[in-house]
């Protein structure tokens, strides 16, 4: 039961974390915590103490727990990463997906057409669900676990920005031919089409920095 909750724990703080609900820098109040997810001290204390291995909690001695700040230049350097192992993560998916995958796929890709262009955060999810389909469909779990790592100071960074970003809509668009890609084992076009997005994103969020 214990690492049950210690899982929803961090499930929970870990989207406070990406969504800016808990600040950048911010001080971690484990008892708001525990009021606010009705929760224990064990599995918080779990929680944070596997978000502080993420590098999305700063741990300081005699002082206590710290939100990580977002750094831009840390995040550069996480885009260079990302823009290589994305492409890769798509080239095995391509091969490898799944009929089930394929069919909550074309699901995410028509609740993307009857999402508006202003509503940004509905976008911002949307994204966040396709690439999270695209890792679970390389079918290989520390790829995956190192693109969910890489992906949540980026995803950050977008919330960070949301407000001064124009249209997004153009660039999550990119998934019906990403998607188009990777059901018909397309590895070499999903690949450059991955590739194209995630720069895609990474331009338009330098472009408001």
């Amino acid at each position: 039961m214990s690492e049950r909750l210690s899982e929803k724990a961090y499930h929970l703080i870990r989207e406070k974390i990406i969504t800016l609900e808990l600040s950048p820098s911010g001080l971690i109040n484990e008892q708001e915590l525990m009021a606010k997810l009705g929760l224990g001290r064990t599995p918080i204390r779990e929680a944070l103490l596997q978000l502080a291995q993420e590098g999305l909690v700063t741990i300081v001695p005699r002082r206590g727990m710290f939100i990580a700040d977002i750094s831009i230049t840390d995040l550069q350097k996480i885009f260079e990463i990302r823009i290589v192992l994305e492409g890769f993560c798509a080239r095995l998916a391509a091969q490898r997906i799944t009929t089930d995958q394929i069919i909550y796929l074309d699901k995410l890709l028509e609740e993307l057409e009857g999402i508006a262009s202003k509503d940004v955060q509905a976008l911002m999810n949307s994204d966040k669900r396709f690439h999270e389909l695209l890792y679970q469909a390389a079918d290989n779990e520390f790829l995956a676990e190192t693109m969910e790592r890489l992906y949540a100071p980026s995803l950050r960074l977008w919330y960070l920005v949301l407000d001064r970003l124009d249209d997004v809509k153009d660039t999550i668009d990119n998934h019906i031919v990403i998607a188009e890609a990777l059901k018909t084992g397309d590895c070499a076009r999903a690949e450059a089409l991955v590739k194209e997005h995630v720069a895609e994103f990474q331009q338009k969020i330098k472009a408001v920095l």
